[in-house]
């Protein structure tokens, strides 16, 4: 810490200074300075020698000073112990000594009782005469040697007696002295025993009862003793406090004699945490629960008899002592056995009665039923189609995935469901698009089935197919809409021949629109569609065959873009691979009875992602990146019909750029100084980094 940001040395730590530390070590009691070159971490002990004393200061001892552990003599320690008259009998220890354990007798203040208790306890509460106070009434002789004390046992001298003419100034109600019944003629007080003159007025003194508010005084004249009774009335509280009553003070000597109930009921939780108290004008502090627990235990068969409290219930204590066995009674527990113990464990087989006639592969159990059997055997599919092997005995109801196929009640249509159990359609009515073909495009009816009535007279949404005559144009239309179509191109072509008629002509109208026309609605053919005509005359013209692709036309293979090409020929091996596995999915799709069979490659880099992008467009397949990085991974589909292989791989037109391409010019190097470190061969500049926009699509 003496030096900020340090300049680096190689013959030095790092991030050190290479001075002494100085610092002063985790030690409390170690006074030495770390002595070692600027290091990281806590500094190490200390390791100069320094004289200790053992625990009991007896002995000393060389040790050094980052030692931690304490000296221990073999000497008996001799301390004072706290009672100030017995040594300490201990060999030499930590720490304060024990307490005294020898006993001694003491005696109360006023001598009436005596205790043991161990040597040196409560001595500070001594006044030379005893050591505590047993709560009972003095009882000693006054000073005046005709009345006791009425104190509680004290440590004091008792006090001079009260009724003593020196002691007493006023008279008994306090309010006029003495000095002033004397002039009025009463009779001077010799000794205790005579009586205290009474100056006739009102006595005045607060009486027990009343309340803080109104307070309550004796209205007898001045008097000696204790008040009379009051006359007034006082409030009383129940138990609890939460009602109060009035009573009057006449059988109120001691409030605490009183007492009486509310009605209010408890609604505090017991001990139990389960029942509530309910109490009547509770004054309860716990709240204890009286009422039986009654939860069952872990035998699961008795019920818990201790007082209802907290937590779980103690294990059951009742004990069988008859013989536990399992089923076969190879396994025995001998007792005694508690409650609630499970069956042994038995390895040999299970010999309960089994519904089947196949090997019993489970072991004996004390469940009472048995494991399902799993013995491999053969079953009909729910539906009878096909007999399915490496079926589980205990299976019942198996599906094979195939269409039921079964004729539903309706006579025309069959079940699509899936191989199922029970009848096709039970409460229902078969909904399936009606098959009978319509009176004039022979396209199906579609409505939902009607078997017991002719079909509905609706436009036909079924689409067709139309071209043009030279069958360039193609298009997807609606039957009505096409039919519809045809029929005012026909009654266009039917106005122009008949404008012959008007001229005098005859036309043969059977002969304008056949039945097959009818059916067959053609497209018009635009400009490119004549065009295509006209090449065509030509073509045969000049004797050109239509077959021959004199400019390489068709047989040019697919369009690999530059920048696929580059990361081929860095890594053609990966190219290849993933050329052969996407050729493999679209032959076995084009070749196999599903429309569409997926790959999934491993998690892999941005690029090798691209490049099984870019080859997917090519081959008609699509793909999809899914998960996060560094688990992002590729996942191909191939669609039966959609999906093609193409004449010319990657790899085989880079193999034929490479035999096109002329050798290349040899590199002459520009010689560099020994001395320098540099080689000759100037670096590669860094390339752009390259966006994947295939992975924007998930």
């Amino acid at each position: 810490g003496k030096v900020h940001n340090p300049e680096w040395n190689r013959n030095e730590i790092p991030h050190s200074c290479g001075e002494l530390c100085g610092k002063k070590r985790q030690c409390l009691d170690c006074p030495h300075l770390c002595n070692i070159l600027c290091h990281p971490g806590p500094c190490p002990s200390c390791p100069a020698f320094v004289t200790k004393t053992c625990e009991c200061g007896q002995t000393s001892h060389s040790v050094r000073c980052g030692q931690s552990t304490k000296i221990h003599c073999s000497n008996v320690c001799g301390n004072t112990l706290n009672c100030g008259k017995h040594s300490c009998t201990q060999v030499c220890h930590a720490g304060k000594c024990s307490p005294c354990q020898l006993t001694a007798q003491q005696v109360c203040y006023c001598g009436s009782n005596f205790k043991e208790v161990l040597c040196g306890t409560k001595e500070e509460f001594s006044d030379g005469f005893g050591n505590f106070s047993c709560q009972n009434i003095c009882g000693k002789k006054l000073n005046c040697g005709r009345h006791n004390c009425t104190q509680v046992c004290h440590p004091q001298p008792c006090q001079l007696c009260p009724r003593l003419p020196q002691v007493v100034y006023r008279c008994p109600c306090g309010q006029t002295p003495l000095s002033k019944l004397l002039e009025l003629g009463c009779v001077e007080r010799k000794i205790c025993t005579d009586p205290i003159p009474s100056c006739g007025k009102t006595c005045g003194k607060p009486l027990s009862c009343g309340s803080y508010e109104f307070i309550h005084t004796c209205e007898s004249l001045c008097h000696e003793g204790d008040c009379r009774p009051c006359s007034h009335t006082s409030n009383i509280y129940c138990r609890c406090g939460f009602k109060k009553k009035e009573v009057p003070c006449a059988l109120l000597r001691n409030k605490a004699a009183i007492t009486f109930m509310c009605d209010k009921r408890c609604n505090k939780k017991r001990s139990c945490g389960r029942h509530k108290c309910n109490e009547v004008c509770c004054v309860d502090i716990e709240h204890k629960c009286s009422l039986v627990c009654g939860r069952k235990l872990n035998c699961g068969l008795h019920r818990c008899e201790e007082p209802c409290h907290r937590g779980s219930c103690q294990t059951c204590w009742q004990t069988s002592f008859d013989e536990l066995t399992c089923y076969c009674g190879e396994s025995v527990i001998y007792p005694p056995v508690p409650c609630g113990t499970q069956p042994p464990e038995c390895k040999k087989p299970c010999t309960r009665p089994h519904d089947c006639d196949h090997p019993v592969y489970h072991s004996c159990h004390s469940e009472e039923k048995c494991p399902p059997c799993t013995y491999l055997t053969q079953k009909w599919c729910m539906g009878k189609h096909e007999l399915r092997s490496n079926i589980p005995c205990h299976l019942t109801d198996i599906s094979c995935g195939l269409r039921c196929n079964q004729v539903l009640k309706c006579g025309m249509h069959k079940c699509k469901r899936i191989c199922h159990k029970g009848e096709c359609l039970i409460d229902e009515e078969c909904k399936q698009p009606c098959i009978i073909p319509r009176l004039y495009c022979n396209h199906p009816c579609m409505a939902p089935c009607h078997p017991s009535s002719p079909c509905p007279t609706t436009p036909c949404c079924a689409k067709v197919d139309l071209q043009c005559e030279c069958g360039r144009r193609k298009e997807s239309m609606i039957c009505s809409e096409a039919s519809n179509t045809y029929q005012r191109i026909a009654a266009i072509s039917i106005a122009t021949k008949l404008t012959d008629l008007q001229l005098g002509d005859s036309v043969e109208i059977s002969r304008l629109i056949t039945k097959k026309e009818m059916k067959q609605a053609r497209l018009q053919c635009d400009e490119e569609c004549l065009a295509l005509q006209r090449n065509r005359r030509l073509a045969e013209a000049l004797e050109i065959d239509d077959n021959s692709d004199p400019f390489n036309v068709r047989s040019s293979g697919p369009k690999y873009s530059d920048l696929l090409k580059e990361d081929a020929r860095k890594d053609l091996k990966f190219v290849s691979d993933i050329e052969k596995e996407m050729r493999m999915l679209v032959e076995a799709v084009n070749k196999g009875k599903h429309t569409k069979k997926s790959h999934c490659y491993p998690p892999m880099n941005r690029d090798h992602r691209r490049i099984i992008h870019e080859l997917a467009q090519v081959y008609g397949i699509e793909s999809v990146s899914y998960d996060n990085e560094p688990k992002r991974n590729v996942v191909i589909t191939a669609v039966k019909g959609k999906s093609i292989c193409p004449s010319n791989t990657l790899t085989s037109v880079l193999d034929k750029e490479m035999q096109s391409r002329p050798p290349p010019p040899i590199p002459h190097y520009k010689q560099t100084d020994k001395s320098s470190g540099n080689s000759g061969l100037s670096k590669p500049l860094k390339e752009e980094p390259v966006i994947d926009y295939f992975d924007v699509q998930d």
